[in-house]
């Protein structure tokens, strides 16, 4: 589905949903009625570099649809990390209410809500497939709102990176030994397995990735995919792009709401809101499914990169240490728990049918 047509779906729902409401008056109060005509000026931040394609360009767009749609009466201001905040106080600017609006990913805040990590990506874990099963019909938003309550925060799942890379290494990884007393940039769950294999996780945003791993500062770094690995340059500072992204199979990334804010909404505009939410979510991912195809052919073709597959006993021994971290969080915190029951309940079942759908038919196409 093109961006226009996206839009063009957001339009025709918004459309039905004002024709029932304008037709069904006696369901609204006088002061909904009055609600309707007021104009509200939020501040969305991010934590993304400016100009930053699909993520910092989506929600530019996403605010430029919800003035289109509500006809002026709703009006976001987005900055990009650091041009308001530093992009890592994303979370604390809107839970504070000094913005009304924020974007980044959960596990940025793993220092805050632990269990929030789930609602980004969890290594060895779910895909974008799984992760949207979960978070809209399987019990996770509902968890992941429980959560961030304490905040005075509404999380919303707002794109999908899809299956990652591994990132990219200044030396060859043969070993798990090869990992000892690596400095990565890496954040969220994968981060402590990092640790526990002798790494040095250090967590960075994504406008401070290049100018680190180009001097020094860490050894390798992991960022996203082919496409936006490719704009931030981290061919030119890179010799290997290791595969795959055992770390980040599927990662959400969110919209975070002031829960004061929201409630000053009146439905409609919570509703266009919701909605065009829901389109981010889905066109970021395919977005990217489809760029990722060509910025890979051009890294080895006309970059010469050297894309290597992490060798499997490496792969084996890291999703053991998963389990390690998991269990060993779980047991110290009960909320950590909660999450990671509900999501690894989720998982197991998604796996039997994965197992003769998706699984099934990759076998089939290799036969």
């Amino acid at each position: 589905m093109t961006k226009t047509t996206s839009i063009i779906c957001v339009l025709f729902s918004t459309l039905a949903f004002f024709i029932g409401y304008q037709l069904h008056p006696k369901n609204q109060s006088t002061s909904e009625t009055v609600s309707t005509t007021k104009t509200f000026h939020w501040k969305m931040v991010t934590t993304w570099p400016p100009n930053f394609p699909i993520y910092q360009t989506g929600v530019e767009d996403f605010a430029k649809d919800i003035e289109l749609m509500s006809v002026g009466r709703l009006k976001i201001k987005v900055f990009a990390g650091g041009e308001l905040v530093p992009p890592l106080q994303t979370f604390d600017a809107v839970s504070q209410g000094a913005v009304q609006m924020g974007h980044g990913a959960a596990y940025y805040w793993a220092g805050k809500v632990p269990a929030a990590q789930f609602m980004s990506t969890v290594p060895f874990g779910m895909t974008a497939k799984g992760m949207n099963a979960w978070l809209y019909n399987g019990g996770g938003l509902e968890l992941w709102r429980e959560l961030y309550k304490p905040f005075n925060l509404i999380p919303f799942p707002a794109g999908n990176s899809g299956v990652q890379m591994g990132g990219w290494f200044n030396r060859k990884i043969n070993t798990v030994d090869d990992l000892k007393g690596l400095k990565m940039r890496m954040p969220g769950l994968g981060s402590k397995v990092l640790a526990k294999a002798g790494g040095t996780p250090i967590l960075l945003a994504g406008g401070e990735v290049y100018t680190a791993l180009e001097r020094g500062t860490i050894d390798a770094t992991e960022w996203s995919g082919p496409f936006l690995d490719q704009r931030l340059g981290l061919y030119r500072a890179a010799k290997y792009y290791y595969y795959p992204g055992w770390h980040e199979p599927g990662t959400t990334l969110e919209f975070i709401i002031n829960s004061h804010a929201w409630a000053e909404l009146p439905k409609d505009l919570q509703k266009i809101v919701e909605i065009r939410i829901h389109s981010l979510n889905h066109q970021i991912q395919h977005t990217l499914a489809a760029l990722n195809i060509k910025a890979l052919q051009e890294l080895k073709e006309k970059y010469h990169v050297k894309v290597l597959e992490f060798p499997p006993d490496v792969l084996k021994k890291l999703k053991s240490l998963t389990s390690e971290v998991l269990e060993e969080n779980a047991a110290e915190n009960m909320s950590f728990k909660k999450v990671y029951e509900a999501y690894k309940k989720f998982q197991i079942d998604n796996a039997v049918w994965n197992a003769i759908s998706n699984d099934a038919y990759s076998r089939a196409l290799q036969e």
